[in-house]
């Protein structure tokens, strides 16, 4: 008897800082860029959005890769792809870290629908809000002050 698997992620991560990176201009770009890093690992995307600041991806992941790993890979090669492109003046980065949520099969459409409905969520609350949410409806404990990287000058 063989294995049989589908997991479904809902995965969340922020550019670093928040700033707002993820221009118009290459964002769709950018995110079938995701979606082929996505099928080079044996994963598939079922849905990716967002805004300026931050990305939600719908995939299915294999179970042959942590999920930590997938999403460092992801990461890594989205932020090489972005610089390369040259499109920005200032270098772009992920922020640290990620909110990784299993997705029940009967839940994916919901899902999608919320991504695919970024730009109304946020124009009454900030990523930061969103994120808190997701982890306070996930049950899963955290600091708030080790959340966010915060910009330092000086």
């Amino acid at each position: 008897m063989g294995a049989y698997t589908k997991l479904t992620y809902h995965i969340v991560f922020s550019t670093k800082y928040r700033t707002c990176s993820i221009r118009e201009d290459f964002r769709e770009r950018l995110y079938e860029y995701m979606g082929g890093t996505l099928r080079g690992i044996n994963g598939h995307l079922i849905q990716i959005g967002g805004v300026e600041d931050h990305v939600h991806l719908l995939a299915g992941l294999s179970p042959a890769m942590a999920v930590s790993d997938a999403i460092r890979n992801i990461k890594a090669n989205a932020s090489k792809w972005v610089n390369e492109l040259g499109v920005l003046e200032q270098r772009f980065e992920w922020q640290k870290g990620y909110g990784a949520f299993t997705v029940s099969y009967s839940q994916i459409e919901s899902v999608r629908r919320y991504i695919q409905n970024q730009r109304e969520h946020h124009r009454s609350r900030s990523f930061e809000e969103e994120y808190i949410e997701f982890l306070r409806r996930h049950d899963i404990p955290f600091e708030r002050r080790y959340l966010f990287e915060a910009e330092h000058h000086g």
